[in-house]
């Protein structure tokens, strides 16, 4: 047929193949050749049944994402799944991998579904602001039932085919030989005889629905959806179907596709999608990549033990190193505890809690790291402390081993020429908790080695994290941009504002909260050390850890927290507090809006990128969005700072600083020329 669709014939079980590497998207290349291939079997006497198979590690991954901006070319999906429902002899699409957004739909325009036991299907695309536009929320509730679609769509996480058998989506999970099976499953369909009845007549699950009961978890999930417009219209279309006639649905559910499609959320959150996959590309990929095999962590605190856990879970074995046995014993406590919490919550099962387990070695001496490809030294944040853990580190490594350092925030030059090996030396910025966190700032030091680099961005992924490759400065990218986010703050307060009308508008823009509510959560005292390790002050924040009010860990910082509750509450005394501050050097309060709330805080985060760009610590403007989607909370309806800026408008922001920094003098506000720039072309660039 075609390099991309080939057609074979299995004793009158024609074997449909999709061959489109890596992940058989549906491109037109794919769809033009398919929609020809199953009109001419259709009409073909000579076949009695047809199975859709694919070439590779998977079933349709989805659609091909690059072609959702530009004119729709025909053949499209919803063609051939029309198409699909014309034909009377038994179609059955046998799954391996995955089978994701319009894999999956393609899937459901088949009578039959089979699939390999560690299939996965879903309809993921929520997760790029829209919803399936190949009918999916249509003829998914008529297999599994409202509920179940609903909760599928909405939250776009894959199921197993053991629950998708479980829940009616799939008809049969085989062992083994795949396609020889669903050639027999075929087969066997065919030559019961009859009629084979497409999903779309299929009612049962749909007319049982308790649409008060949907009403509810669709008003759940719509809290949840913190602005995002894609859940709201994916639990719209699955409510068509139940109350719709079935083209009446599938109508409404392309009109809100093409709407989602076009607007601002989705072009962000498509924007972060490939950012993601070009922060992870590191220049000279013909680089060989040094082996892995068992990785060391210094440090078995609340970072450490983290860290440690998020090799463990992608199955590294892993030795982790304290001072002392109390203290390793007690990091090794609360490994066991996080794993026993997942499974009581059923997110892991006992055996996988053993299995991981296994893998851990404590250890006090640092001799016991000579075996260990990777060491991440994760102690406290003092760079006298880090060059002595990395000098008693130099000494016991054994040549080729990396070496790493989780600091937020130094000189990881510095850290380097602490060793007789700089080449073998990068920083690995974890997120805290960091085995649940999905971002890694690697940071790339000046004598740095390219396949050190290259190994450690490769195993980012391995372990489930999404690496950004960044330069070496105070904060590096994310956390030099958070200072710039925050340098406003506490004037804002003394100028009038109150912490609770600062993190409104922080959530009301889609933040999952505000700064002082984050704050309060990470804590307060961990600000306050930052500031006197550099000489600095917060006038306001300093008198509030002076005053042993360190956030919710001591309820109270610069909210109460009452009776152990993580709920804020306004707090009279910080109020107060803030007036008396202010009156001392005369500052005249006044009314703050969120407009200029969002220009003091936000318009710098974006002006830091562009001094961040300019210096090269960034290479990419979308690497700044994936730290900050990733890291930080940003909202990813809004694409990252970067992108968000060509949203707002960068004259806009320019000019705004602009007046800020003639109001205040604060070089903050003293616009970038990379961000002039942007302003002038729409276009990121760095002379």
């Amino acid at each position: 047929m075609s390099n991309s669709v080939n057609v074979a014939n299995e004793n009158g079980v024609a074997v449909v193949i999709i061959d489109n590497p890596p992940v058989n998207a549906l491109s037109f290349h794919v769809r033009e050749p398919l929609h020809a291939a199953l009109a001419a079997l259709r009409d073909d006497a000579t076949v009695r049944a047809i199975v859709i198979v694919c070439a590779g590690r998977t079933f349709v991954a989805g659609a091909d994402i690059t072609e959702f901006s530009k004119p729709v070319q025909q053949p499209e999906l919803r063609a051939i799944v029309a198409l699909l429902e014309t034909i009377a002899k038994p179609m059955v699409a046998a799954i391996h991998g995955t089978a994701l957004g319009g894999g999956l739909e393609l899937a459901l325009g088949c009578h039959f579904r089979v699939a390999d036991a560690g299939a996965k299907l879903g309809l993921p695309e929520v997760k790029l602001g829209l919803l399936p536009g190949g009918g999916g929320t249509v003829r998914l509730p008529r297999l599994v039932g409202a509920a179940k679609a609903l909760g599928m769509i909405v939250s776009g996480t894959p199921i197993s085919a053991g629950e998708a058998k479980a829940a009616g989506l799939v008809d049969a999970v085989f062992d083994g030989d795949l396609i020889a099976q669903a050639v027999r499953f075929a087969g066997e369909a065919a030559a019961k005889g009859g009629s084979f009845a497409p999903v779309r007549e299929r009612r049962d699950r749909v007319a049982e629905t308790d649409l008060a009961a949907f009403d509810r978890q669709a008003a759940e999930l719509a809290r949840k959806a913190r602005g995002l417009e894609a859940p709201l219209a994916c639990a719209e279309a699955v409510r068509n179907a139940i109350t719709l006639p079935f083209d009446e649905a599938l109508a409404a559910e392309r009109a809100l596709f093409v709407k989602l499609v076009a607007g601002d959320q989705s072009r962000a959150q498509r924007h972060l999608f490939f950012a993601e996959r070009e922060a992870a590309k590191i220049q000279g990929k013909d680089v060989t990549r040094r082996k892995i095999a068992r990785v060391g962590i210094i440090g078995a605190g609340t970072m450490g033990g983290g860290i440690a856990m998020a090799f463990a879970n992608g199955g590294f074995p892993v030795t982790l190193l304290e001072t002392g046995e109390e203290a390793l014993q007690r990091g090794l406590a609360m490994i066991e505890k996080n794993y026993a919490v997942s499974v009581g919550r059923g997110s892991l099962t006992e055996e996988a809690r053993q299995q991981r387990l296994g893998l851990f070695k404590g250890s006090t001496d640092y001799a016991d790291l000579a075996d260990c490809d990777l060491v991440i030294e994760a102690v406290f944040e003092d760079m006298a402390v880090k060059k002595v853990v990395f000098g008693k580190l130099d000494a016991v490594a054994r040549p080729g081993a990396i070496l790493a350092t989780n600091t937020s925030y130094l000189d990881v030059d510095e850290i380097a020429a602490s060793t007789s090996r700089p080449q073998d030396v990068l920083g690995m910025h974890f997120f805290s908790p960091a085995n649940v966190m999905k971002l890694l700032e690697i940071v790339r030091a000046d004598r740095t080695a390219p396949d050190a680099l290259a190994t450690v961005a490769e195993l980012a992924r391995r372990i489930g994290k999404v690496p950004v490759v960044v330069g070496v400065c105070h904060g590096f990218v994310g956390n030099r941009m958070l200072s710039a986010r925050g340098a406003e703050n506490e004037f804002l307060l003394l100028e009038g504002a109150t912490p609770g009308q600062v993190d409104k508008a922080f959530t009301d823009f889609g933040w999952p909260m505000g700064p002082f509510q984050m704050g309060d959560l990470a804590g307060l005292d961990i600000g306050w050390r930052n500031r006197k390790a550099r000489g600095q002050t917060a006038v306001i924040a300093d008198t509030l850890c002076e005053q042993g009010r360190f956030g919710q860990k001591t309820g109270r910082g610069w909210y109460r927290y009452e009776s152990g509750s993580r709920e804020p509450v306004p707090d009279p005394e910080v109020e107060e507090l803030i007036r008396a501050k202010a009156a001392e050097p005369g500052i005249a309060r006044r009314e703050i809006g969120a407009d200029e709330i969002i220009e003091r805080t936000l318009y710098p985060l974006v002006n830091e990128g562009a001094r961040i760009l300019e210096e090269g610590i960034a290479v990419r403007a979308s690497d700044i969005d994936v730290v900050w989607a990733n890291g930080y909370g940003f909202p990813i309806g809004k694409g990252g700072p970067m992108f968000w800026a060509g949203l707002e408008g960068a004259a806009k922001i320019v000019e705004r600083l602009e007046h800020w920094h003639r109001r205040t003098g604060r070089a903050i506000f003293e616009p970038a020329p990379v961000l002039r720039r942007f302003a002038e072309t729409g276009s990121w660039q760095v002379p």
